[in-house]
């Protein structure tokens, strides 16, 4: 059977405008222009689809969330490529105010599925200013950083259960959806709900398609644990010259398991995020200090304000111990703005390339102690090539408890300035080897990270490529990614 008899005429694209779009993304991959794009809305011509690949050898490259992006994975890197646009896959399949969930399906996007959880009282822990079109189950299967470590006990959280189809067309349904009914309609007619992650059986599937950039499979739905919408909330800024100050106080205060919203963002991405125009965000920047602190106290449905107040107080007297001061407002934004930017998605243009037009993102995990020693690092190398340090952005996210950082690097850039464009390329190289070389862990190595990671690790190449094998042994998703 032809591809367009499975997926229709009308969801079948080989307009060449259209390829051209998906050939490339803001990141340095290789431009390849695929086959044909084919966007999918049911998990049927999904399934089809998935045989057609299979049976034709023809490589497959999942693509959940609208345009622009910014790492490669989702660039084809062999020809012949055929794009599975599913956005069109939108459907918010079950709600559970009584134990906090929400099922998805890939094409959900953060605003929407925000505002239909606001409708019952609910949200879910977010990235920092997604994109309005950023998938929210391609978001979390990636591991990007929510904003509220407190609620995070792995670094998949808030993603729960999925329902993953395989490349080799089998499937399944994983954690406690796994345990005995097929269907999602029979769990619930039994009562069983989807929010325990592990298994089935002694191992956790989720984590072969985790960070994965869509090489080992596609999962059909997800369920997301939610949080409750705060009824009282009090957001404080805390400012630095120098971030260690900061990240004593911070390391100290999720001790206490306060708050909802913790992170740090240094003069420039706060500037970049508040800002619309570049003149307006050189402004802003100048007037800020070198790093902030925005920390989120909260409280819910039972004595929120009693619960806010005394979190403030705790707050107030642990800032003071490390002698810094708690504001509402800085230069540029208040604590209302504040709180509702976190809460949102980024405004068009996405923040990230408002200043020059693109960007390039250096980010990993590391401890705590080696947060400073890595910004040294990164400011360095930047120098020693000629690249403003002033505009660099920075962004620092617990996660997981505190347990581990995510520190990340945004370097603005002009698309269409080829000196530009080769100095942030020599930036973005140097800099990863010499963060590297300094224990910076690339936990979602995506582009040219793949390399320098996987050639330094020849037994966690080897796992995977057997299992890689074993669930996609014609080799059709995504092939050329990570060390596939």
């Amino acid at each position: 059977m032809d591809l367009k008899d499975i997926c229709g005429v009308d969801n079948y694209i080989a307009d060449e405008e259209v390829l051209e779009q998906f050939s490339m993304d803001y990141s340095f991959a290789p431009p390849r222009r695929p086959k044909a794009v084919v966007k999918i809305k049911d998990a049927h011509t999904l399934r089809e689809v998935m045989k057609w690949a299979n049976e034709t050898k023809t490589p497959l490259v999942p693509v959940s969330s609208g345009p622009p992006h910014f790492r490669g994975d989702t660039v084809p890197s062999t020809g012949g490529a055929v794009i599975l646009d599913l956005s069109g896959m939108k459907k918010i399949l079950h709600i559970s105010t009584l134990n906090r969930y929400c099922i998805v399906e890939p094409g959900v996007t953060f605003g929407e599925l925000q505002r239909k959880l606001a409708e019952v009282g609910l949200k879910i822990p977010m990235p920092l200013l997604p994109r309005s079109n950023k998938s929210v189950l391609t978001a979390l299967l990636e591991r990007e950083p929510v904003t509220m470590p407190l609620v995070q006990w792995n670094l998949t959280d808030p993603l729960k259960c999925l329902h993953i189809l395989w490349p080799n067309g089998e499937e399944m349904m994983t954690g406690e959806a796994g345990f005995q009914h097929k269907t999602l309609e029979e769990q619930w007619k039994h009562n069983q709900d989807q929010i325990l992650h592990m298994g089935p059986g002694q191992w956790d599937p989720y984590r072969i398609i985790s960070g994965a950039q869509g090489t080992m499979g596609i999962a059909l739905w997800s369920s997301i644990r939610c949080e409750l919408i705060p009824q009282e909330y009090k957001l404080y800024f805390a400012t630095s010259e120098k971030v260690d100050k900061l990240l004593r106080f911070v390391n100290r205060f999720i001790r206490f398991r306060y708050g909802d919203e913790i992170l740090l963002l240094n003069r420039w991405n706060l500037a970049t995020i508040i800002g619309k125009q570049p003149e307006e965000i050189k402004a802003i920047a100048e007037d800020l200090p070198s790093w902030i602190l925005i920390l989120t106290l909260a409280g819910y449905d039972i004595l929120p304000r009693e619960r806010v107040e005394y979190q403030d107080e705790d707050t107030c007297n642990l800032a003071k111990q490390f002698g810094l001061e708690l504001k509402q407002s800085i230069p540029g934004v208040n604590d209302r703005e504040m709180y509702k930017l976190l809460n949102s998605v980024s405004e068009d243009p996405y923040w990230k390339i408002r200043y020059k037009g693109s960007c390039q993102e250096i980010f990993f995990l590391t401890p705590v102690d080696r947060v400073s020693e890595m910004e040294a690092t990164m400011y360095s190398v930047a120098s020693e090539l000629g690249y403003p340090t002033s505009e660099i952005g920075g962004y620092i996210q617990p996660q997981q408890q505190g347990i581990v950082w995510h520190v990340e690097f945004d370097i603005p850039y002009e698309p269409g300035n080829p000196k530009d464009i080769e100095r942030v390329k020599g930036l973005l190289i140097k800099a990863s080897e010499a963060l590297m070389a300094r224990g910076a862990y690339f936990s979602r190595p995506y582009g040219l990270w793949a390399d320098m990671v996987y050639s330094k690790d020849a037994i966690n190449r080897w796992v995977l490529r057997e299992l890689k094998r074993i669930f996609d042994p014609n080799n059709i998703m995504n092939p050329g990614k990570l060390c596939f």
